[in-house]
């Protein structure tokens, strides 16, 4: 092995697993680009040509055979007319006329930028014109019911006008079918390139499968494999097992680490039952620290309601009180408590509601939704008339659900899509439902401001705001009880990244009722919450 060899296979085996699924990442989201932007080249010239084909060379060819119908149309008239001075034999001719003029302006249409395809008219147009002028147009205006004498008088002068006419009209569909059987090859060759290509592009996707796969296993599947084999036969005693180090940097030294404590723990077997007590200890530690953390949450949610309830009327009433008799300071001071206590018990309030979802309200029956959805745009009249807003919804069915839940999701859906509008025009909301099998997927739409691609995820995460609170109240829970809502029942929620005009928020529930709650189940925080503890 060459000493360049050795260095670059050096400098891989230094790469963890993160920067090996980096670089694949990167190179396979450039193949898939470069073999997108391919494809999609491809398709825009096929359909290019194939628009070609069809809407100007085919009708140009088409419209050129029509024009030589309505010249032949004409001269067939004013033969038959020079010759007897039968009148019926003008009406071919002056409809030649108006065929000529109609199938001229669709060729001048349809040949737009087309200098040869132009010039071909223009030479027909002028062999058309010096024939009438010199034989059509005078026989034409010869008196009826004899013989025009111009018609024997010119018929040589007119057979070679006439000629000279035909030879235009022959020479213009000699280039409309070149033109179009050029047009024909070249959609046909650029349809078989498209197949190739679209071909290369399906065996470079495979290729790329099998090389992500082939290296997920050789870099991630094998080296954890052989990790766990090692972990298993030193976990039923074989504790002289040795741990190999294989794969990505990060996996080696993680097998290292194993090993030195493989070796670690057989020099400290003497202590292994003082770590067994120490075990058990840290156990119920951890489980004493989990007790404590659910009560001060549930005090925190619960308890602390009537104490800030307290500071919130003590600063009102001192607010109603004192107002205007301290200095201006003061008074901005007491504003600063008021704002905060009444914010403080909002966001507590919120904060109660959040960890109740799926503790307090879990009486699952069968619930209308379009009902619910009626008491919750009463609940919401006065912001929906002050905004103006105009809400609209496919018909809504039945499910097996919480009542109370589903008013909470009506609620913060409809209340957000009232907020958030546009500050130039009334919202207009529409609620859509759809069956999807065991599903029905819902969406609310609006027309308002709008959530950034980077923010829909955001959006669903507790006490996640995008606007400060000076230009939109609330507590930043909303979102998140929704998504807690609709996961409760079996779903899933997310805002539609495609959706530009506005809002645009799916969410599905499932038709049959959720796994039910066991109260035993909840700890003691909880049931006393709910009324179901002893």
């Amino acid at each position: 092995m060459s000493g360049s060899t050795r260095a670059r296979a050096g400098a891989f085996s230094t790469w963890t697993t993160r920067r090996w699924l980096r670089v694949g990442a990167v190179v396979s989201l450039t193949a898939l680009t470069l073999l997108g932007v391919t494809g999609a080249w491809m398709l825009h010239r096929t359909a290019s040509i194939s628009a070609n084909l069809v809407n100007v060379k085919s009708p140009a060819l088409s419209t050129a055979l029509q024009l030589e119908s309505a010249v032949l149309n004409q001269e067939t008239g004013i033969r038959g007319y020079g010759l007897t001075g039968t009148a019926d034999f003008l009406t071919p001719y002056r409809q030649g006329l108006t065929d000529q003029a109609t199938s001229t302006a669709r060729l001048t249409r349809l040949l737009h930028g087309d200098e040869a395809g132009l010039m071909d008219l223009k030479a027909v147009r002028d062999a058309a014109e010096t024939w009438q002028s010199k034989i059509a147009r005078p026989i034409a205006a010869a008196p009826a019911g004899i013989p025009s004498p111009l018609a024997a008088e010119r018929a040589a002068q007119g057979k070679k006008d006439f000629d000279a006419l035909r030879a235009a009209l022959a020479g213009q569909q000699k280039r409309l079918r070149a033109e179009r059987a050029q047009a024909a090859a070249d959609l046909s060759s650029t349809m078989t390139l498209r197949n190739w290509v679209f071909a290369a592009i399906a065996a470079v996707i495979a290729a790329l499968s099998v090389l992500v796969f082939e290296g997920l296993r050789r870099g991630i599947t094998a080296p954890l494999g052989q990790l766990g084999a090692d972990a298993i036969a030193i976990a039923n005693g074989d504790s002289g097992h040795p741990i190999t180090p294989t794969g990505p940097a990060d996996l080696r030294r993680l097998s290292g680490e194993i090993d030195f404590m493989r070796r670690r723990l057989v020099r400290e077997l003497a202590f292994a039952e003082e770590a067994r007590v120490r075990l058990h200890a840290q156990a119920a530690d951890l489980q004493r620290s989990n007790a404590e953390l659910e009560q001060f949450a549930y005090v925190a949610s619960h308890d602390l309601q009537e104490p800030l309830r307290k500071v919130s009327s003590f600063t009102q009433l001192l607010q109603r009180r004192y107002g205007g008799q301290l200095d201006a300071r003061a008074d901005q001071y007491i504003d600063y408590a008021v704002d905060g206590a009444n914010r403080m018990q909002v966001l507590i309030s919120d904060l109660l509601d959040f960890s109740r979802v799926g503790r307090v309200h879990h009486e699952l029956h069968e619930v209308d939704l379009a009902t619910v959805l009626r008491q919750t745009l009463s609940s919401l009249s006065v912001s929906i008339e002050e905004s103006g807003a105009t809400i609209t919804h496919d018909p809504l069915p039945s499910l097996i659900a919480d009542t109370t839940q589903m008013g909470m999701l009506w609620q913060n859906l409809l209340g957000n899509a009232v907020k958030f509008r546009r500050p130039d025009q009334p919202p207009e909301i529409h609620i859509s439902a759809a069956e999807e099998g065991p599903l029905w997927r819902f969406s609310v739409t609006d027309n308002g401001i709008g959530i950034g691609p980077e923010y829909i995820d955001k959006v669903f995460v507790i006490f996640q705001r995008l606007h400060t609170r000076d230009a939109y109240d609330g507590s930043g829970i909303g979102l998140a009880m929704c998504k807690k809502i609709v996961e409760f029942h079996g779903g899933a929620i997310s805002v539609d990244p495609d959706y530009r005009d506005g809002t645009r928020i799916t969410f599905t529930l499932a038709s049959k009722p959720p796994k039910a709650i066991d109260p035993a189940a909840m700890p003691e925080a909880t049931r006393a919450d709910t009324g179901q503890g002893p």
